[in-house]
């Protein structure tokens, strides 16, 4: 997962040592009142991600059967433009979206993945992915924001969502035939080359590839067509780099799951390089990009290579989530639900109470944990998103008191050398 946030970065990172999303390429919107605005989660300055962190907060919610307030979604869509795009906030949404609001990708994209995945509002998703589509780069791919260069974790994150409203992704095509996964793809770097089955964020200055790992977690999700919400893959698989020019997005994707697995055999959590003038150089845990790891493993078929990190995720990462706010434990609970773990119960921790204290009272919530037991939520790239899923109808049950289930079938990031 993702930013794909920019601005978790900005709000979060300062205080834990970065977790959960890029520095956002875009100029800031004006600062908000001291009174934040009813209807978001969290309580530090939603400027860089108020957009970001309520929206992953839904998708989280959704995979442990909890229905968000009626307050807090009228509180994400009427954060949308009328060309369907969203910023990373706005403070005063009565005034209408212009030439100069500065549009954001990846706030676009998570907003309408949450849309999607809690069922509600789905006029104003298919909006959003219209939107998106508009503004697709030349190469395929799309930046962090319109016009900008493509990048791996916009691209990935942006697939996830229209993916998810239904777009045939792979026939998504430019002018020359690019689509997508061909702008992905060109970022991977090749298994005969030193750090292969990695994916770069940005070419650098000479087109040279440098492997970052927050890439490759967010690629392996985008070349399998999936959102952040993607669950667990049942087919089980040891991870190989496959070498060779002419691959499709499904065997790069594996690749970068290779990678992803090699690196976390020599310890369970990833690092990150130390921020700008800190006066420690020592390399320190990055919480949420070992957590979007886990997520990309357990989609790709490794959910054995993610154990460990699991582990050491319950060990470690609930302070951090905590502190981090809605996001944080956001991807903590799609970390556990990704692996079979139970959010309830992780690390001692409750996360999905956590993580409903921090925003409106939820309209339904559904006990137990659905997570070790329960069914996973499709992903797939076309699904048809018009049925209830069996989480909604469970919780829907459970608050009205009538006790009966129905079965129904159902990543602004920061850039690392």
């Amino acid at each position: 997962m993702t930013v794909r946030r920019s601005a978790a970065a900005l709000a979060t990172t300062a205080v834990l040592l970065g977790a959960a999303a890029p520095v956002a390429v875009a100029a800031p919107s004006p600062s908000p009142s001291a009174e934040l605005p009813a209807g978001l989660y969290g309580t530090t300055d939603p400027t860089y991600d108020g957009v970001w962190r309520q929206s992953l907060a839904f998708l989280a919610q959704k995979i442990e059967y909890v229905t968000p307030s009626t307050q807090a979604v009228d509180w994400l869509v009427g954060q949308q433009c009328d060309s369907g795009a969203f910023t990373s906030y706005r403070a005063d949404t009565s005034k209408p979206c212009d030439a100069s609001t500065v549009m954001d990708t990846n706030a676009t994209a998570i907003a309408v993945q949450a849309l999607v995945e809690i069922d509600q509002r789905r006029e104003d998703a298919n909006n959003g992915a219209d939107w998106l589509k508009s503004v697709q780069n030349e190469d395929g791919g799309w930046g962090y924001n319109p016009g900008s260069p493509s990048d791996a974790n916009s691209t990935s994150i942006v697939i996830g969502a229209l993916a998810r409203t239904g777009v045939p992704v792979g026939e998504l095509t430019t002018a020359d035939g690019s689509t997508p996964y061909t702008a992905l793809q060109s970022l991977a770097i090749a298994c005969e080359d030193e750090d292969g089955g990695a994916f770069a964020y940005q070419p650098g200055k000479k087109g040279e590839l440098t492997a970052n790992l927050d890439a490759t977690a967010a690629s392996v999700l985008g070349l399998m067509g999936k959102g952040i919400a993607s669950g667990t893959s049942n087919a089980v698989k040891d991870p190989s780099c496959t070498k060779g020019d002419d691959l499709s997005p499904e065997q790069t994707a594996q690749n970068g799951a290779f990678f992803l697995a090699d690196t976390l055999k020599k310890q369970p959590y990833l690092e990150q390089a130390p921020m700008p003038g800190a006066e420690d150089s020592t390399p320190q845990p990055d919480y949420g990009n070992t957590a979007d790891a886990v997520v990309a493993l357990a989609a790709s078929g490794h959910k054995n290579k993610a154990q460990a990190s699991v582990s050491w995720l319950r060990k470690n990462a609930t302070g951090w989530a905590k502190q981090g706010g809605p996001a944080a434990t956001a991807q903590l609970i799609l970390a556990a639900h990704a692996t079979g773990a139970d959010a309830r119960s992780f690390g001692g921790v409750d996360l999905v109470k956590q993580l409903n204290s921090m925003g409106p009272s939820p309209a339904a919530t559904a006990l137990p944990s659905p997570t070790p037991t329960g069914p996973q939520p499709s992903s797939g790239t076309d699904s048809d998103d018009s049925g209830l899923s069996l989480g909604w109808l469970i919780g829907i049950g459970l608050a009205a008191g009538a006790g009966i289930g129905f079965l129904l079938s159902m990543r602004r990031k920061k850039q690392q050398p």
